[in-house]
């Protein structure tokens, strides 16, 4: 969808692609159908198996609703930052939630806690897969395979900048891959969360699942991106909703972060006037309503005059 009304002042071409319009809600139903069916015709696992992952949100959901479709079972691990919408989505697609209530007393990161309990169900299961959505290659695979031919068959190779949101780096990853090893002349954007620690930056309270990480995943390279921006919770805010009001896209926190960074990109001249940029926009805002778009949430966790930035 070419966003018209946000960008008309910079001059910039922006399209935004709707991830949000996948059948689970997101851009991590691809991944998680293409990790499991992968999985299946290679004989990793079996109708028996147990699929069991961490996901803060949205891969959960991609994997229910993957595992309700291919009759597997599923056990999610999630942690209290989990919304309590999404665990139960989770729920009614027959899946199994495993909540992690404290961080990792070592790092601090309630990721580490939810992968050392990933383990601990591993084994005490008969048969167990982790699709390990850090690790597995599928997980690039899948936009290597679906979300960049999807977008060079509606807008063809003339893409100046794509813009990504950064967590496993599966996007990431599969996107620069595709677009290295076809030679396009496309800038790839990083969009990382203020505490990742992905680009090297130290570890910091985040609160807004699902954007950035507390440990480098196996998925990334150094040279995958051309260009980083780090943003913060109120850019992600803010972000959203600058989204919804003038383009009528009600879309999830690390969106808000694109549109947040496009802004500052071409406020500051490094995006020039008349680049074609893709925002790739990972998920739909209705999961956000008590965060993103709650002005109470808002001013209590950012603070009182947030909003009037």
């Amino acid at each position: 969808m070419r966003l018209t009304q946000l960008f008309e002042e910079s001059g910039l071409e922006v399209f935004g692609k709707l991830e949000a319009l996948n059948p689970g809600g997101s851009i991590k139903d691809r991944p998680a159908y293409n990790i499991l069916t992968h999985a299946l015709a290679t004989g990793v696992i079996t109708r028996e198996t147990t699929i069991v992952e961490s996901s803060s949100g949205n891969f959960a959901i991609g994997l229910a609703q993957v595992c309700a479709y291919l009759r597997l079972r599923l056990v999610c691990v999630v942690d209290i930052k989990t919304t309590a919408l999404n665990i139960r989505i989770i729920e009614a697609y027959g899946a199994r939630v495993d909540l992690v209530s404290k961080p990792d007393p070592e790092s601090g990161e309630y990721l580490m806690a939810r992968l050392k309990r990933v383990r601990q169900i591993l084994d005490s299961v008969p048969s167990g897969f982790w699709p390990n959505q850090y690790v597995n290659a599928d997980n690039a695979g899948a936009h290597y395979g679906s979300t960049m031919p999807e977008i060079v068959a509606t807008l063809g190779t003339d893409i100046d900048y794509l813009v990504l949101a950064v967590s496993t780096c599966g996007t990431l990853r599969g996107c620069a891959d595709f677009v290295h090893d076809h030679a396009m002349k496309t800038k790839i954007v990083a969009v990382d969360a203020m505490g990742s620690v992905i680009f090297g930056r130290p570890s910091g309270k985040r609160l807004l699942p699902g954007h950035g990480a507390g440990i480098v995943p196996k998925l990334f390279k150094d040279d995958l991106a051309d260009i980083v921006v780090h943003v913060s919770d109120l850019d992600c805010v803010l972000g959203c909703r600058r989204l919804v009001q003038q383009e009528a896209i009600l879309a999830g926190a690390s969106s808000g972060g694109i549109i947040s960074a496009i802004e500052s990109l071409a406020a500051d001249g490094t995006i020039a006037p008349g680049k074609r940029c893709v925002a790739v926009l990972p998920d739909r805002g209705e999961r956000y309503l008590d965060t993103v778009y709650s002005d109470t949430w808002v001013q209590e966790k950012l603070g009182s005059d947030a909003l009037s930035v």
